[in-house]
Order: C-alpha cells, then structure tokens, then sequence
C-alpha cells in the first residue's frame, strides 16, 4: 500500500491473472531463395501461391526449384517468411546509360543514382528490361497512337479519360500546368505475357514537390511513384523538363510526352554465398519470429548453416533434402541410399533442430508446361505446420493421418522396407509412395543421433512451444522480489498452461518447481530466480506389433492373457 501523511482511504489494483499467452508462431516458415523479381536482401511475408508470383515472378528455368519449393509450403499452410537472394553483379534496369543494383527501399535510399536515368526497375534481374515508362502532360494529344518501339500500344485515349492539366491545390495559389500522366507499360510482354500491356496507371500526379490530394495523399509523382509501383522507380533526372525546385505556385513548363525504355538489368544465378548471407538474416530470434527453416535445393554448406542457425536460436527446426546428384533417376536404389546417407553424414551435425528426408519430387509446373524435380524439405516442413493448424505441434507429422505429400506425380526413387531400415537407422526420414494410399512422410526422427525423447520431431517441436511460451511470459518476473509470493505467481502461470497441454495429448505428466529448495539464498543473493519444469513428453509410435493367438476351444482367455 502507499504511504499517506493525513486520513483516508486508498486502493490499488494487484493483477495475479498473468497467465503463459501462445501467442507465438508455430507455422511460420522461412526460405532463402534465388527469384525473377522481388526486393532482395530483406524478409518478405507470403501467404499463397498468387502472392508468391506478385511479389516474386514466375517461375523459369534458373528460378523454379526454389519457386516451387516455395509454393509447396504454402499448399500446407499461409505463412512464410521469404528472402530474395541475388548475385552482387545483378543489375536493375535502367533508362539512362549506368546500371546500378537497387536491392530494396532502404537501398534505393542510400545508393547514388547519377546517370541511372529517369526511371529505374523497382526490382534488380532482366525482367526489368521488358518495362517502358510513358509520361506526359496537358500537351498530350489524345488521338494520337502510342508506339513503345516497334509495338503499337493504342491511343492516349485508350488509357486516359482526361487530360492532365491544373490540380486544385496549385489552382487556389497561382500555380498551373502540374500535373502529368505516367504509365508503366510491359513492352517485351515478359511480366504479363503480352506486349504493351499497361501494367500501371498514375493519374493526374504533380510535378511539384510536396503537393497533395484534397483528401491529403501525396501527389508529388516521384513521392507516389516510389512508394506504390510495384515495377519501378524514379532515377536521378527529372521528367518532362520540369524544375528540379520548382513548387505548387509556379507555371510549369508543358513538355509534351516522353517515353523510355529501360534496359541493360542482369541476373547472373545467386551462388552458395548468395544464399549464405540470406540465411544469416534468420540469425536473430529476438528480431525475426520463425519456427520451420526450409533450406531448398541446399549444397551441403548452405544446409549446415540452415542447421547451425536453428540450433543456435533453438526455437525452430531446419528441414534438409540430399542433393539432386544422390537421388535422380537412373541411379540404382542400393546406390541411391549409400549417397543419402553419406549426405547426412556429410552435414556433420548432431542435432534435433534439423530434420532430413529421403528426396525430390516430380512436378508438373503449369507456368511454363513442363515437369520439374524439386526436394522435398518445403512439403515437409509444411506438413509440420499444417499438423499445428489440425491438431498441435507436438503431433508427429508423419504416417497415413498427416503426411500425405501434395502435389506430386512421383518420386525419385521409391525406398522398400530394407531401404527404410538403413535409412531411418542413419536419421533419414523415408518418403514412401504406397499404392492406393499416397505418398507419405514415413519417419519423424530429428537429426539427433544418440537415443533420446529428442530424437523425435514432434518432442523437439513440443519443447520448442514450451520453452517460447513459457520464456516469453516469465519476462513479466524480471525485477520483481524473489519472495514466496513472485515463485507462487510463476507456479499458477506455468501450471495451467501445463495441464492444457496434457488435456491436448501433448504430455504425460508434469511437475513445476519453483520454491525455497531451488530458489535458495546464495541463488537469490546473485539476483537469481529458478523454475525448474519436469516433463514426461508424450511418444509417437513407430512400431507396432500385432500377435495372433490360436487357442483351443476349451481354453479361458483369462488363463493365457499377458503371457506373450
């Protein structure tokens, strides 16, 4: 209570409902990859396959094993964290006569853009250079036809209801003539498919910096340009012959209409290092919020560094695939299951934060009308995080109920029993197609190689929720008194979140200690609080073992049960 100096009465509030919150992520995946379009070097989140081709391109012939390893993730679930890896020569398409590499927008920001041109693609690789930017103003004559090189794209008045002229703003003070269309057009036809088509439309935009709309929206064309095309951005020049400080107030010059098309962008394939760099971005648990790594179409160094970052952040698990050359048809079955499990070896890692599986799968890829191999590590992970949404995380992801793989014509290469023995005695999780029953996850064994509760996905998983959740409410104790009433706080926290995760199958039993016995006063002196939280997880079965007992007739069941 507070101390007062005359009568009277006071109160105050004690919250002892604090209670451990899951609010945390379960589901949310995160991949590194090499794309046709996209910001580079920064998390991007996507949640299906539309968005994927939005933000990312199409995919092609350099791209689409991570582009479907991607979307194969997102058939399972809505969430995954993306970052677009390019190599350091790429360049984005320019109009002018320097290419430059804009990665993202805190890099177009910083980077000097002199001689880049007008206009600039918002995005680094050669898709850039099937853009053209069109722009014009109150000069504009609407019946005129529109040619971007050789194509004819139609009339102004095709794309154009007015005429730009005078905003409302520059109108109440003096101004005149602000005011400009801008189209970005598809000139090559790579982005939608056909030639010409208008990809954007900015619309009575001004010329002028710091202009607005009457509903307050910046109008300034560079200001709307860069912060909404999803195609470009503004160079170092600018347009139409327009003042470089000019304002609202002033009469601008009417320059007509100007076209320009942009070029000179490359993408050379994003390398091991490339992607490596992409990865260490993942590296912050505190800064990035994730729990399945999906490492792709992996080198061995790139999936070590997926496993070491999930180790070292211990709230998320990695998912491997052996590499192309170990699996692809032709390669005799003994042969195939040597390399993978000399695959596995090769990680040299021992670990429950990483999970490998037994190969690649044939896909049809509708963008382009052929059939592509891909790995298999973004359908696993994404079984993991559908089997969060349909029972909890800490359900094996594997067998009949829950890992059935999607979208699949075949595998690489089918594993027998003997096979799967060898493989799951050396932490590979087979991928068995069954007739008449699918193809499915056979295997949930973490890479954790000595016998443990941790060898399993779904114990790993299970702690990981545990540990996050718990973790994430016990903050509320830092600075608090470690007194008898802070660790009798702690206990009615912890425990019903305990006995809820028992109610949902996730544990056996459990016991929460946090008391006088390990709280004792040389561990209080050291500004020290200890909750020591004993778990029985809860197993999945691997093996099952059906006996069949003949008896005679006259025999009493009671007499034989439990003797075999």
């Amino acid at each position: 209570m507070s101390f007062q100096i005359s009568p009277g009465v006071s109160y105050q509030e004690i919250d002892l409902t604090t209670v451990v919150g899951t609010g945390i992520s379960t589901s949310v995946g995160a991949f590194v990859g090499n794309f046709q379009w996209g910001p580079t070097s920064e998390i991007t989140l996507v949640s299906n396959e539309n968005d994927l081709v939005s933000i990312f391109g199409k995919p092609n012939d350099n791209t689409f094993k991570d582009f479907f390893v991607a979307s194969s993730f997102l058939s399972y679930t809505s969430a995954l964290q993306i970052i677009r890896v390019v190599d350091a020569n790429t360049k984005n398409a320019v109009s002018g006569n320097t290419a430059v590499l804009i990665e993202n927008d805190n890099d177009y920001t910083t980077k000097n853009l002199f001689h880049s041109g007008k206009w600039i693609a918002r995005y680094p690789g050669t898709l850039g250079n099937s853009l053209a930017v069109i722009a014009c103003d109150s000069t504009v004559v609407t019946t005129t036809s529109v040619t971007v090189g050789s194509t004819v794209i139609g009339k102004w008045s095709d794309f154009i209801s007015a005429k730009p002229s005078t905003s409302n703003q520059a109108l109440a003070i003096g101004g005149s003539l602000d005011e400009m269309h801008v189209l970005v057009i598809d000139s090559g036809g790579l982005i939608s498919g056909t030639k010409g088509t208008v990809l954007e439309r900015f619309m009575h935009v001004s010329k002028a910096p710091g202009a607005k709309t009457e509903d307050g929206t910046n109008n300034y064309y560079k200001d709307r340009i860069n912060q909404t095309s999803h195609y470009v951005r503004v160079g170092d020049q600018y347009i139409l012959n327009s003042l470089s400080t000019g304002k609202i107030s002033d009469t601008w010059v009417a320059a007509g209409t100007d076209i320009a098309v942009l070029s000179k962008g490359v993408s050379p394939d994003a390398d091991g290092d490339d992607y490596i760099n992409g990865y260490n971005i993942l590296g912050n648990g505190e800064a990035v919020d994730i729990s399945l790594i999906i490492s792709g179409a992996a080198t061995i160094t790139t999936a070590q560094k997926c496993i070491d970052i999930a180790s070292n952040r211990r709230d998320c698990v990695a998912f491997i695939s052996p590499l192309w050359t170990d699996v692809q048809p032709g390669i005799p079955a003994s042969t195939i299951v040597t390399n993978v499990v000399a695959t596995e070896q090769a990680l040299n890692r021992i670990s429950s934060y990483f999970v490998v599986d037994s190969g690649w799968k044939y896909i049809y890829d509708a963008y382009n009308d052929v059939y592509r191999w891909i790995p298999l590590n973004g359908d696993i992970a994404g079984l993991c995080a559908r089997t969060d949404q349909t029972r909890d995380p800490w359900w094996s992801p594997a067998g009949f109920n829950r890992g059935n793989i999607q979208n699949i014509v075949r595998l690489a290469w089918n594993p027998n029993q003997a096979q799967r023995d060898l493989l799951y005695q050396n932490s590979v999780n087979p991928v068995v197609s069954f007739p008449g029953e699918g193809t499915i996850l056979y295997g949930d064994k973490t890479g954790l190689a000595k016998p443990s509760a941790f060898d399993r996905i779904n114990v790993r998983r299970l702690f990981i929720i545990l540990e996050k959740s718990i973790a994430k409410s016990a903050k509320y104790s830092l600075f608090e008194f470690n007194d008898e009433f802070t660790r009798a706080q702690f206990r009615a926290m912890v425990e019903p979140f305990l006995r809820d995760v028992k109610g949902r199958r996730g544990i056996y039993d459990f016991l929460v200690v946090c008391d006088e016995t390990n709280n004792t006063p040389q561990v209080i002196d050291s500004n020290t609080f200890i909750g020591d939280i004993y778990i029985k997880p809860a197993r999945s079965i691997n093996f099952i073992q059906l006996n069949f007992i003949a008896t005679r007739t006259g025999t009493l069941f009671s007499e034989i049960v439990g003797k075999w």
